[in-house]
């Protein structure tokens, strides 16, 4: 059997919306999720992207999330709110929130919105987009399942609690800065393992504390902290905001999405949007970023180096390619997807950008 192995994005992301609507949830939810992974995607955190639509899935039938729910506003005074996320889907409950956070940025100049009970929410950048859209700067974090031990320590712990920060700007890319607080994201690993490669050395240990290049062990390990111990303490800051401080899990009380099948994950989330318009007109604030960034980039370059980068840009180059090329996906990600399609009635091969193709039992 032969399986096309690059994809239309906007073709995988109809696939992957149906698929969930057939899986039982409501359309305009599906719309979001399958929204989310396929811009990570485009960006190139396939870690993100896809590759997760199994694991929602099974969760989803195995009573681990639940679509049919509403986000519920605990509590709210003024520029603050608490969101129960009601176990939801992370991206359907982050946009809640998002939406929320937006809303009382324009009225009050800035808001703080807590989440809790949710789930996996995919990117900070999937947000971020979406709050320089309306001309917003938005601080985006999330806790997650442990997956990296604290400085000195051996066992997961904490998870690597993501931040993302957007800003706007005028005529050039806007700065989006997503970063996991470990040296890589998990998923990154999860993708290497999926694909039989290694990893680089240093970017996790195997559950021994060695180091490893085996993405394998490293699953069975732990993800290492970027900056060593600067990586940790902002992951537990960011654990005490979403988590600690919102009521939803912490540390050890995240529930793992591929391991614990008896109860939800309990995810929190934290959003700050800001008004741009309340410190500084937004045109004079455009220009200035602009300025910024093109001084940066005109700064004199270490030999070797072509070009110096702002965060967010190399994304934005990989989207505006991939919109164009195709998204092309690991053989083991595209076979589990015609498997689910398959099992829903749809066909993945209908999403196909161009007829290339390999055996299903040969390598990518």
């Amino acid at each position: 059997m032969s399986l096309p192995l690059t994809y239309d994005w906007e073709k995988l992301q109809s696939f992957c919306r149906d698929v969930f609507i057939r899986a039982g949830v409501p359309a305009d939810r599906a719309s979001i999720v399958s929204e989310s992974l396929i811009q990570a995607d485009l960006r190139g955190v396939e870690s993100h992207g896809v590759v997760r639509t199994g694991i929602y899935l099974k969760r989803v039938e195995k009573g681990m999330m639940d679509p049919q729910t509403e986000p519920v506003i605990v509590s709210e005074h003024g520029s603050t709110a608490l969101l129960d996320g009601s176990n939801n889907f992370g991206s359907v409950v982050g946009s809640y929130a998002l939406d929320l956070a937006m809303a009382r940025a324009k009225q009050y100049g800035a808001a703080v919105v807590g989440v809790k009970g949710s789930n996996h929410f995919g990117t900070g950048a999937y947000y971020a987009q979406k709050a320089i859209e309306q001309n917003l700067i938005l601080l985006v974090m999330s806790n997650a399942s442990q997956t990296m031990p604290p400085t000195g320590g051996v066992r997961p712990f904490i998870g690597t609690n993501p931040l993302c920060i957007g800003v706007p700007a005028g005529e050039e890319n806007p700065f989006i800065l997503d970063m996991a607080t470990s040296v890589v994201a998990r998923g990154k690993i999860i993708v290497a393992a999926q694909k039989g490669d290694a990893i680089p050395l240093g970017w996790a240990i195997d559950k021994e504390g060695n180091p490893t290049t085996d993405a394998e062990a490293a699953l069975e390990g732990s993800v290492l902290p970027v900056g060593g111990p600067k990586g940790y303490a902002i992951s537990m800051f960011i654990d005490i905001l979403s988590g600690v401080l919102t009521g939803a899990g912490y540390g050890q009380y995240v529930n793992n999405m591929y391991e614990n099948w008896n109860e939800p994950q309990n995810v929190g989330h934290f959003f700050i949007a800001i008004d741009i318009s309340r410190f500084i007109p937004l045109e004079l604030f455009k220009q200035r970023v602009d300025q910024y960034i093109r001084q940066i980039k005109n700064e004199p370059k270490a030999a070797g180096v072509k070009e110096i980068l702002v965060p967010g840009e190399i994304e934005q180059r990989q989207t505006e390619a991939r919109k164009q090329e195709g998204i092309q996906l690991p053989l083991k990600v595209v076979t589990e997807l015609n498997d689910i399609g398959i099992k829903y009635g749809l066909q993945l091969s209908e999403a196909a950008m161009q007829n290339v193709s390999v055996s299903k039992g040969s390598e990518v």
